[in-house]
């Protein structure tokens, strides 16, 4: 598997590599077609110049004119290039290596090519002239026009071993140039790469610590990081700080659950064994097996309450094909009755105040049902022989606000924001409230908050009041 560094590497590389050979082939393609244009333009003019030149002489004393010949060399040195002249016939009177004799002169050219010229005006080639060069050449030949006929042909060529030369060192320069630039460009991809990937291992050595138990374990966001590298070392710290969260959710949850199911399950087997082994009495027998019922039913109860926070949370909020059109009024009242023997035994006074019209409001009822329940419900358990409850609905704006309150003893500021945490008591001991599991209230937010809505709690002076709203529905 290939690191980070090796794929841009080699990526940068093979880009480099191809941009290079397309603008050197490029490069040299027009440069080579640049100076052949030019060199065969050249000897355009310079055939051109001895056609026009042999014409005049061949109507004055014949092309052996020494004039011409001379002319003819001084051309040639002037040009740097060669020529040669042949009769209408394609035999070679003249040459500009030696005008007065050469092993050219004697010579027949193709008469093939000899018509070509004539016939099209003119002609240009690259390649080898056979009889008379033996390297690879430019050629321009040109007809000499005597009157109304064709006199002869003029050849001026030159070599294509000086563009050859002059496209080697170009290219040496070129591959010179090249190569410095790709080293260049590879170091600094080395480092920059080096550089961009440093965050991503700084990243995995993380993970690999955190998935190893090093829950503290965060990415330490340097200011050189790119935005995009920041903003991955962000999006991870926070994942790890959630995950951490919920791992010790998790362990609180597990603790809890653990502690709770302790004390009833040890009360159960003692008692169970204890009737099994004659320990307890026949007649004490009833007594604690309806201690054991009682037991049975508290954890009946937590699995049941556990089983509907998990339902609440899995449906991330009330599905409104579940809410009903009904009175809060009605609701509160109903289940305010239930609790008419518990109050009456601890002789508490009930102050109620609604709105003498109807309140509703769009929710699921029985949740709401729930919600007033657990809430009376800790009032109630709470209040002191002779206290005061109160139950308050009020109307605001486009809510509805439910109050449940009840004197009592003071709950401390620092407990105010856990009163709604999952197995939460103000009692550490666990000794008093044996009835409760510290989830009612955890159950009753995560209720109301599934409905979109919020709840809050005030205690002062003796006196606990919690506070929630509903939608208002006219």
């Amino acid at each position: 598997m290939k690191s980070s560094f090796s794929r841009s590497f080699c990526i940068t590389a093979a880009i480099l590599l191809i941009a290079m050979t397309i603008l050197g082939a490029s490069f040299q393609m027009q440069v080579n077609q640049y100076l052949t244009n030019q060199t065969v333009s050249n000897l355009q003019k310079n055939a051109d110049a001895i056609a026009d030149l042999a014409s005049a002489y061949s109507r004055n004393g014949g092309l052996s004119n020494r004039a011409f010949q001379l002319n003819l060399i001084i051309a040639s040195q002037v040009s740097g290039a060669d020529a040669v002249v042949c009769d209408s016939e394609g035999n070679v009177v003249l040459c500009s290596d030696a005008p007065t004799g050469c092993e050219h002169q004697g010579l027949q050219l193709n008469r093939e090519y000899l018509h070509k010229v004539i016939d099209n005006g003119g002609d240009t080639a690259t390649g080898i002239i056979r009889g008379l060069y033996t390297d690879r050449r430019y050629v321009v030949s040109e007809p000499i026009p005597d009157g109304d006929d064709v006199g002869g042909i003029v050849l001026v060529s030159t070599p294509t071993l000086a563009t050859t030369q002059i496209m080697n060192r170009i290219s040496n320069i070129f591959l010179t140039a090249a190569l410095f630039v790709v080293l260049i460009s590879v170091l600094a991809v080395t480092a920059f790469a080096r550089r961009e990937s440093k965050p991503l291992k700084d990243m995995a050595k993380t993970a690999t610590a955190f998935g190893h138990g090093d829950l503290e374990a965060r990415v330490k966001v340097e200011d050189e990081y790119s935005e995009e590298m920041e903003e991955l070392a962000v999006a991870f710290n926070n994942m790890a700080v959630s995950l951490q969260k919920s791992e010790y959710q998790r362990q609180e949850f597990v603790a809890n659950v653990s502690h709770e199911l302790k004390t009833p399950m040890t009360t159960i087997s003692g008692y169970i064994d204890g009737i099994l082994d004659g320990t307890i009495p026949p007649e004490k027998q009833e007594h604690y097996l309806r201690i054991v019922s009682d037991e049975t039913k508290r954890l009946s109860r937590l699995v049941r309450s556990m089983l509907d926070i998990s339902q609440l949370q899995k449906e991330e909020g009330i599905p409104e094909e579940k809410k009903m059109h009904f009175d809060l009024e009605d609701c509160a009242g109903q289940v305010l009755i239930t609790f008419e023997k518990k109050i009456n035994d601890k002789h508490i006074n009930v102050n109620v105040d609604m709105p003498e019209h109807p309140v509703y409001t769009m929710a699921n009822p029985d949740y709401i049902t729930q919600v007033i329940y657990n809430l009376i419900d800790n009032a109630v358990k709470f209040c002191p022989e002779g206290g005061n409850l109160g139950l308050t609905i009020k109307e605001g704006g486009s809510k509805a606000y439910v109050s449940i309150s009840n004197d009592g003893e003071t709950i401390p500021p620092e407990e105010l924001p856990l009163v709604f945490d999952r197995f939460h008591k103000l009692d550490k001991s666990r000794s008093q409230n044996r009835d409760g599991w510290g989830l009612g209230l955890y159950i009753v937010k995560t209720i109301v908050c599934s409905h979109g809505e919020d709840i809050s709690v005030s205690s002062k002076d003796g006196k606990t009041e919690f506070t929630f709203t509903m939608p208002l529905v006219n």
